[in-house]
């Protein structure tokens, strides 16, 4: 047994209200920046719809994941070494700009400098690739909200998998939404598919990372990822993707995606697995029996023998701590509410999902019935407006039992806090319907509604001995480049995804991590007069002196002491 630690994402459907906030962020922070102005990291689909890139999920088409020979071992779908070998030089199979969308902007300038006219001038769309006019037909999430109707969805190939009634009955269903981001797989085939090794996955942490300086344009990475998550930097020639926003991971902060999420949906966490099985549980020969292997990598963090084989292999006791904490694990393992993307590729991705519920009591309610009782969920489950085939075809390679036996859950659950809100006794019948108990379903039940930040984000920091590894790993690694936002000082100023970049000489002031968990975590607002609690970001102080921006504040009451508050760290603050 080799145990390894993963971090790992999961989101709840349920709360997904598409408002996109996700993408914005994300889109701020990592792909701001001339030549990947197409590039989503984050992005937002609504089912059913084609994606983005139009059809990713076509692998007939795009060639991405992995495929089981028959001899029982894995390659890529795309060509194994030999195969890339004779046609490294050719072009591989990515989609085109048009399968992406054309980015525009709008001519803003126009509005302020149009000559007077009877006429009020319009803001034209323009190409940000050309620089002209340009006519809006696709963007990254055309989908939203159905736009363009049965003419979007009759492209999409997961649609075309389940039955033609469902096919027919298309205008009858709902619509829900699927934030995508790079899947940091325990098996990830873009890292296989690399011609340069430049894609590798970090062993500390199982985050997926491209190294800058060791890519070299090949785009093969793209063919071989099955989400389309690597993208190509038409500017730079270099390869990028979702970093999982390791910087902020290493000292215990969430992903920016999930710091900005309006509906809280997203969860983070660390899971252990063993990495001796990985290889075995993707080649299961039955597709649908991908879930269950899985499932079958990852190892209980309470167990005393997984516990000392970690410590054994260099897992510092906070990280065995956090894994034993993890969200993660409580929806993967637990409760058992968590389905992994697309299975069937066989990349063992990272980030779950827990599929929608929520239409189910609006059908209810409209036909006259009680749509919180536990028989009518339990029933109504089968009749969702979304069928359980498709959600079948997302998230277990077609299986439904296990999709039906999360959705049974979530009813219950449902169902049974409906009863306590209401001031009825519990009803024990409810829980054991689906195997859990009261406590269980309690405790499902705080995960899932009222849980606060630092339950739902249990990420361990790096240590300090791992500094200086991790800051080289930072350079290596990063987005660094004129005008990139690498960690490693890129850009003319070095400034980086989250403000400037460490170990450069340009002064800045930074609020300290205690700050920021203790602003995030705060369930009261700071009082207006408790300036001792409040962190400077400005280079001076009230006062206009800078001189001790790096020690606690004096105590306000004037009575001696320092302020317990947070402050503000100048961390050159010693250089010219």
């Amino acid at each position: 047994m080799r145990v390894m630690a993963q971090m790992a994402m999961v989101m709840n459907l349920d709360k997904c209200i598409g408002c996109h906030t996700c993408s914005v962020t994300c889109k701020q922070a990592w792909t701001n920046r001339s030549g990947v102005e197409y590039v989503w990291f984050n992005n937002v689909e609504t089912r059913p719809g084609q994606g983005y890139p139009r059809t990713y999920e076509d692998q007939q088409r795009w060639q991405g994941g992995w495929v089981r020979t028959r001899s029982g071992r894995l390659k890529p779908r795309s060509g194994g070494r030999l195969k890339k070998m004779f046609t490294v030089f050719a072009n591989p199979k990515l989609p085109s700009m048009r399968d992406y969308y054309e980015p525009w902007t709008y001519d803003y300038e126009h509005l302020i400098s149009a000559p007077s006219g009877d006429d009020i001038p319009v803001a034209r769309p323009k190409s940000l690739i050309t620089g002209q006019d340009t006519k809006i037909t696709w963007s990254a999430n055309w989908d939203d909200s159905l736009a363009g109707g049965n003419e979007v969805t009759a492209g999409d190939p997961v649609l075309a998998k389940v039955s033609e009634q469902v096919r027919q009955e298309y205008a009858k269903t709902f619509m829900f939404f699927l934030p995508r981001i790079c899947e940091h797989c325990l098996n990830p085939s873009c890292a296989a598919s690399c011609p340069s090794g430049a894609i590798y996955k970090r062993s500390e942490d199982g985050i997926v990372l491209v190294d800058q300086d060791r890519c070299r344009g090949w785009r093969m990475c793209i063919t071989g990822c099955p989400y389309k998550k690597v993208y190509f930097n038409h500017r730079t020639g270099k390869a990028e993707k979702c970093t999982f926003c390791f910087p902020r991971i290493e000292i215990g902060q969430p992903t920016i995606c999930s710091e900005t999420c309006v509906g809280r949906l997203r969860y983070l966490g660390l899971m252990l697995y063993d990495g001796d099985t990985v290889a075995d549980a993707a080649a299961t020969e039955a597709e649908q029996d991908l879930y269950a292997a899985q499932r079958s990598v990852f190892l209980d963090p309470h167990d005393p023998a997984v516990v000392a084989a970690a410590r054994a292999g260099g897992i510092p006791d906070d990280w065995i701590d956090a894994a034993q904490q993890s969200p993660i694990w409580e929806l993967i393992m637990k409760y058992e509410v968590a389905l992994p993307l697309h299975p069937e590729y066989r990349t063992m991705p990272m980030v779950w999902y827990i599929p929608p519920l929520s239409p189910v009591v609006d059908v209810l309610r409209d036909t006259g019935h009680d749509g919180e009782q536990a028989g009518n969920l339990f029933g109504a489950i089968d009749a969702l407006r979304i069928p359980v085939d498709y959600l079948a075809e997302l998230f277990t390679a077609g299986d439904p039992q296990p999709v039906r036996a999360v959705l049974d859950r979530l009813a219950a659950m449902r169902a049974y806090q409906r009863r306590i809100n209401l001031g009825e006794a519990p009803d024990e019948t409810i829980p054991a319907a689906v195997g859990m108990t009261s406590d269980d379903m309690d405790d499902m039940y705080r995960l899932l509604a009222v849980a606060k930040y630092e339950q739902r984000y249990v990420i361990p920091a790096a240590h300090a001995e791992d500094a200086h590894r991790l800051e080289k790993i930072a350079t290596e690694c990063a987005l660094d480049y004129e005008g990139g936002p690498g960690m490693g000082g890129g850009g003319p100023y070095g400034q980086g995804p989250f403000g400037e970049s460490s170990g450069t000489p340009v002064p800045i002031q930074v609020e300290t991590f205690d700050a920021q968990r203790n602003r995030q975590r705060a369930d009261l607002f700071i009082d207006q007069g408790d300036a001792a609690q409040r962190a400077r970001l400005l280079d001076v102080d009230s006062e206009g002196d800078r001189t001790n921006l790096a020690h606690p504040r004096k105590d306000p009451t004037g009575e001696g002491g320092d302020s317990t508050g947070p402050g503000v760290i100048d961390i050159n603050r010693d250089q010219p």
